[in-house]
């Protein structure tokens, strides 16, 4: 059966009847003229920015913040009088 995309309650290839299966998931979507359409087109295109946007912040916020916050508790943890390196805020030991 195909699949065709609903966009505001109507279908991007402009075919009409009360028995066609609609979806807004895009992977879902298997009519050859929905897919051929701009709407689609652009639906995709934003969908997959949305996912290269997220997959870039998650792995700067967290490979910067994570080797500062491990560095800190390793240093923090070894014994005898050691010291943190410079710019690091209560430096016991200089």
């Amino acid at each position: 059966m195909v699949i065709h995309f609903n966009i505001d309650g109507h279908l991007a290839c402009g075919h009409k009847g009360q028995h066609l299966t609609a979806s807004r998931e895009l992977n879902r979507v298997k009519c050859r003229s929905c897919r051929n359409t701009e709407a689609y087109k652009q639906a995709r295109k934003d969908q997959r920015n949305a996912a290269r946007r997220t997959s870039r912040q998650g792995k700067t916020a967290h490979s910067a913040v994570n080797w500062r916050t491990e560095w800190q508790q390793r240093l923090t943890a070894m014994a005898g009088r050691q010291r943190l390196p410079r710019g690091f805020a209560r430096q016991a030991y200089v």
